[in-house]
């Protein structure tokens, strides 16, 4: 008895061992600027600025298939919190992980110095580590995936010579209009039934990067929204078109209108469900909705990033690798 629980014990050690260390980690950030980003009005309302970088996980010992791409903070939200949720099954799949940060803290990609400072991180990274150009899949919720959305939409409309061979986008519940995001912060502040930091925090970066409100300059906001019900041409639709997307949703619409008062207007599953009609309409039948039940997220808070963390990820990581047959 006692010899085959030691077998047994040296069976699970030996297994625990091979998937604890058949990844190679590697971090590269710069110092951190001493200054900081105004954000508000206030004579506080001021964010400092965060480390520029990357982690980069690495399959060791074997060919690598692909790269999964999180355009993270390095501060905010903890440290690659949403790519780490991915490493083991990348690891098993022969996919890197790489997430990428700019200096600007929750920085939107409102500025075209943000996206060059993330193409010219990731083209290091390709370089520097020899990781293959092919089967790169952008994922995200939050920031995370509306910096995909802009970065990706940067780097089809500029004369790049790197220009990454991206397979598919994992799309999970974050603002895609962002004219409905701001008529949403309005009711926000006018009823005041939530704390008002981020609506108001969000509102005044739209307004001061995009010149304005949707009422004022309405193409501004049509232009930084991957998509806009409001918008009638949705010219960015098209550069979407040729990806495999997956979308995950959670409506959690019993629990927005009992703790937050908002209605299914003020919901980014509006968003992502047009997004999809429109990707349909411009002829991509390669596309996916998994909608979250309440069952599906324990969590008590329901936000965007615990849509992330009760989504399953080797069923993700399935979807994924089926992409790279097509």
């Amino acid at each position: 008895m006692k010899t085959t629980f030691k077998v047994l014990f040296l069976f699970f050690l030996t297994v625990f061992s091979t998937k604890s260390f058949s990844q190679k980690m590697v971090e590269y950030y710069e110092p951190v600027k001493n200054d900081s980003l105004r954000i508000g009005i206030g004579e506080n309302d001021f964010f400092p600025f965060i480390q520029k970088g990357y982690t980069l996980m690495l399959p060791e010992n074997k060919e690598i298939k692909g790269v999964l791409i999180f355009l993270e903070d390095s501060k905010f939200d903890k440290k690659n919190r949403s790519s780490k949720q991915m490493y083991t099954q990348a690891s098993e799949k022969d996919f890197a992980v790489l997430s990428v940060s700019t200096e600007i803290p929750l920085d939107f990609y409102f500025s075209e110095s943000s996206m060059i400072s993330t193409h010219k991180l990731i083209q290091e990274v390709f370089d520097k580590y020899n990781l293959p150009n092919d089967n790169i899949f952008f994922l995200g919720a939050s920031l995370v995936g509306h910096r995909a959305m802009r970065y990706i939409k940067f780097i089809k409309e500029s004369d790049l010579g790197f220009q990454l061979k991206i397979k598919g986008i994992v799309v999970c519940n974050f603002t895609m209009d962002f004219t409905r995001k701001w008529y949403q912060h309005q009711r926000d502040i006018r009823i005041n039934q939530i704390d008002l930091w981020e609506p108001k925090f969000i509102n005044y970066l739209l307004e001061t990067n995009l010149g304005g409100t949707p009422k004022t300059n309405p193409e501004k906001y049509h232009n930084f929204s991957s998509y806009s019900y409001s918008d009638e041409k949705n010219e960015n639709i098209k550069i979407y078109k040729d990806y495999g997307v997956r979308a995950y949703i959670e409506p959690a619409i019993k629990y927005k209108l009992t703790k937050q008062l908002r209605t299914l207007y003020e919901n980014n599953s509006t968003d992502i469900v047009g997004f999809l009609a429109e990707l349909k309409l411009a002829g991509n039948e390669n596309t996916e909705l998994i909608v979250l039940q309440p069952e599906d997220n324990l969590s008590t808070k329901k936000n965007t990033q615990s849509t992330w963390d009760s989504i399953n990820k080797d069923e993700l990581m399935d979807w994924i690798q089926k992409q790279t047959e097509k």
